[in-house]
Order: structure tokens, then sequence, then C-alpha cells
């Protein structure tokens, strides 16, 4: 009977190490990472940033400088604009407004956005892509009114293959923006 229990451990030992091993391998394939990336603090990231406090600066050659030359810009639209009608937009908030902020979070807060950078593998439906996300308030007082304006704003930025962005969608209700705008147009 000794021979006998010996011989059954022994067989449920090596079943064991093979539910074990299985499982080892199960985990471990199950966590490796394959999918989509989400960062933070990475370059993309923070090029953003830097691309933001070029736009804060009015510095339109700082902004064409992480432009793409074919960039297309979606603002709150399926129907893209050029170039030169984006920075003649932000020309004329620049003209418009004084001072430009933007924030995000507290008012305690130092972040003027919070900014991720996804990566998304090949899909059967798509290409492999990489995309910047940010989420800020717009803040701006009118040059001829003094009316503060907050606007809530989303803009998504698509990187392209030169480490550029190639398109940019904007999210957010530029009704009160475009109202104080051409008010400043018509008071010239």
């Amino acid at each position: 009977t000794l021979y006998l229990c010996s011989i059954v451990y022994l067989q449920n030992t090596k079943k064991m190490k093979k539910y074990i091993i299985i499982f080892i391998s199960i985990l471990t394939v199950g966590c490796t990472s394959t999918g989509v990336q989400v960062t933070f603090d990475d370059e993309k990231s923070n090029l953003i940033r830097s691309h933001f406090q070029n736009y804060l600066a009015n510095d339109m050659d700082g902004l064409k400088s992480l432009w793409s030359s074919d960039l297309k810009v979606y603002p709150n639209s399926t129907e893209a604009v050029s170039l030169n009608e984006l920075v003649g937009m932000l020309e004329a908030q620049h003209n418009t407004f004084s001072p430009i902020t933007m924030t995000f979070g507290s008012e305690s807060s130092e972040a003027n956005a919070f900014v991720e950078t996804t990566s998304y593998p090949d899909t059967p439906i798509s290409e492999a892509s990489t995309w910047s996300q940010a989420w800020f308030t717009w803040n701006a007082t009118s040059k001829l009114t003094g009316e503060m304006i907050s606007l809530p704003a989303h803009i998504s930025f698509k990187w392209g293959d030169d480490g550029k962005i190639s398109e940019e969608y904007h999210f957010y209700d530029t009704t009160a923006m475009v109202a104080a705008i051409a008010a400043s147009s018509e008071a010239e």
C-alpha cells in the first residue's frame, strides 16, 4: 500500500506541476501588453503641452513647427480647414482677446490642460495610429468689451509618420468666441 500511495502521490504531483505551468503561461500571456498603450508624460504629450504654450504666447512659427505641411484641422466640423485658415483663426483670437489662458482642474492647479497620448495597434478596420488628446477650459477676455469667456474644450491630435501633427479635431462651442471676434472686427 505504501508503494501505491507513492505512485499516486507522484502522479498527482506531476499533474499539479502541469497545472501550475499552464496557469503561469496563461498569466504571462494574458498580462503582456499587446494592445492600446496610454501614456501621460511621454514625448508626444509633452510636445502638445509645449504646443499650447506657443499658442498662448501667440507664437505662430512655434505652432507651425509641430504641424505637418498637409495638416487637416476639423473645428467642430466634418469639413477640414487649411493651415492658412487655421492661422487666420488663431490670429483673430489673439487680436480680439487678451489675456488668453487655458486651465484644467482646480483653481490652484498649475496644469493648463490634461493631455494623454494613446497608441492604437493595427486592427482589421484601422491601421496603427497614435493620438494625443487634450481637455481644458479656454479662457479669454475681450479687448473691446472686457467680457470674459470660458469654453470647455477637447482637441484630438493625430500624429503622422514624420512625428508631426497630421490631423486635429476641435470640440467646443465657439458661439461666444465667434460673436466677440465679429464684434471686434465691426468696431475696427
